[in-house]
């Protein structure tokens, strides 16, 4: 029964899917419901910071319900964007109702498409890791499966790492720079790689070229059965989805600096180097990514699994609410700049 907690996501999903079937102003409630009622409830919600026992939790690693949760994900993702696709071509709808539709798919991009391939992204089985790449690649961000595990885990916390936001740096400047040089990340680790193995950088053996031409052949089929606007209002909401990923990226590591080991080298990843929230409507709408302090800390353990560590920062509410804080800059800076000097 634990385990059924993360079915109520699908709440956004429904919402979600029934938006490609209308028109009018109930396109936009899923995200009256993500982006204002679960911010306004976590503000009254105190966070839950209990950890499972030993027993409860080697009990939910083996508990497969957990992974079918994440499996069937994969195929509603899909098909949600198969309907999106089919409305954006069909339906007789107003500017206000295809803008509607495309930020509800962007969401689903977000929150099902990177965040799910995030977790998924992590396992050590091939299955698992495919089903991550095909989440993925309904953002267009595969590139995201071999930075954010071979580059951004290595280097979270420092100046090498793009993914991690600087003290006082905008989080709209923090788009450019993650996002163009996680890419550029991306390709250097791939390319690196292949030379390991005596494989030539530029050819179908680097998984980067690969990422390409399937995110390039997945656009072709767009554009071929839905036509070249359609295919502008799926790379919009792929859009969305990015800029979600990085939002989160952003306050995830807002300010927090790994120290100088020598030799180009940082002490290990701790706790005190990712911002926390046990706020529980956002871990579960989340499958727990605001539990990040332990994640960064063991990667490998599993959402269903990850734990509070008191000696972790903690952000003053759910990931949705501090999301739409850091769109604000001097709001974001007035809280969280007072946070980052009171950990030195």
């Amino acid at each position: 029964m634990r385990a059924f907690k993360y079915l109520s996501p699908l709440l956004i999903y429904a919402g979600s899917f029934r938006a490609f079937m209308i028109t009018g102003w109930e396109i936009w409630l899923p995200m009256f419901y993500a982006w204002v009622l679960v911010p306004l409830l976590e503000i009254f919600i105190r966070p839950d910071p209990k950890n499972l026992s030993g027993a409860e939790e080697e009990l939910a690693k083996r508990d497969k319900t957990y992974d079918i949760i994440l499996y069937m994900v994969v195929i509603l993702q899909y098909a949600a964007l198969v309907m999106f696709l089919y409305g954006m071509t069909h339906d007789e709808m107003t500017g206000w109702d295809i803008t509607g539709r495309i930020w509800v798919m962007g969401m689903l991009c977000g929150i099902f498409g990177i965040n799910v391939g995030h977790e998924l992204g992590h396992r050590a089985n091939r299955f698992e890791q495919t089903l991550a790449k095909m989440l993925l690649l309904t953002s267009q961000y595969m590139h995201f499966f071999i930075e954010h595990n071979k580059g951004h885990h290595k280097r979270v916390a420092t100046p090498e790492d793009p993914s991690s936001a600087r003290y006082g740096e905008w989080v709209y400047a923090f788009y450019f720079r993650s996002i163009i040089f996680s890419y550029i990340s991306a390709w250097s680790i791939a390319g690196k790689e292949a030379k390991k193995k005596g494989l030539p950088v530029f050819s179908l053996h680097n998984e980067m070229t690969r990422f390409t031409l399937i995110q390039f052949l997945f656009l072709t089929v767009i554009f071929i059965t839905c036509g070249w606007l359609v295919t502008l209002y799926y790379l919009a909401a792929a859009t969305i989805g990015i800029l979600l990923l990085e939002t989160v990226n952003y306050i995830e590591h807002y300010g927090l600096q790994r120290k100088a080991a020598g030799d180009g080298k940082y002490e290990r990843a701790m706790p005190a180097h990712s911002w926390n929230s046990d706020h529980v409507i956002g871990r579960i709408m989340l499958f727990e990514l605001s539990r990040h302090s332990d994640h960064h800390y063991l990667a490998s353990r599993k959402y269903q699994a990850l734990r509070h560590h008191d000696d972790s920062p903690q952000m003053p509410t759910g990931y949705p609410g501090m999301m739409l804080l850091s769109l604000i800059p001097p709001a974001w800076f007035y809280v969280m700049n007072r946070k980052v000097k009171a950990l030195n």
